[in-house]
């Protein structure tokens, strides 16, 4: 198995959190992991984008041209990303911030409409969790439970107590994603 995932979309939305707790759940299965940050110095508001590998066997690189799968969560990162997912890849986005059609058919694509669930759930800082239950729900390339583990790791211990209404994010996330 090896998956090859961008996440995009603008800083402060989560992004870069999102692929280290799924590269660091990839640590806990025994996987061969690759987490790439980029994005500019804006922080929020720029746009931002993070490459994560899964493998199972040894990753080569962690420069990609293509990818597996792309998680696209604003318009100018459909702009940039949506020829780049291979042909028969999975295109993930949010419905709020993507205001044109996705035109590839030759990929699979899916709708999450994570804003507007984390806005009735009052919690804006759910979104990227909710993508990643969206994301999960569609490939299972980790396990939840060492998902939970993965937000042990990367969220400081005094945000621990936030784990319960992660987990709960993910869960929704799986219940909402949808198949265009």
């Amino acid at each position: 198995m090896k998956q090859e995932i961008i996440i995009a979309g603008f800083g402060g939305q989560g992004i870069l959190s999102m692929g280290k707790i799924l590269t660091y759940s990839g640590l806990m299965e025994g996987k061969e992991v690759s987490w790439m940050p980029s994005y500019g110095p804006e922080q929020r508001g720029g746009t931002a984008n993070v490459t994560v590998i899964l493998s199972d066997d040894p990753i080569s690189s962690p420069i990609l041209n293509e990818y597996d799968i792309a998680i696209i969560l604003n318009q100018p990162s459909l702009e940039k990303f949506e020829s780049k997912v291979k042909l028969g890849g999975i295109l993930i986005y949010d419905g709020y911030g993507i205001h044109s059609n996705i035109t590839r058919r030759d990929i699979d694509v899916y709708r999450i409409d994570a804003m507007d669930t984390a806005t009735e759930m009052k919690n804006e800082r759910a979104f990227n969790m909710l993508i990643l239950g969206g994301l999960l729900k569609i490939v299972p390339m980790v396990k939840l439970e060492n998902v939970l583990l993965g937000l042990k790791k990367s969220l400081p211990e005094r945000h621990h107590k936030l784990i319960p209404m992660n987990e709960a994010a993910i869960r929704r996330g799986m219940e909402i994603i949808c198949k265009v």
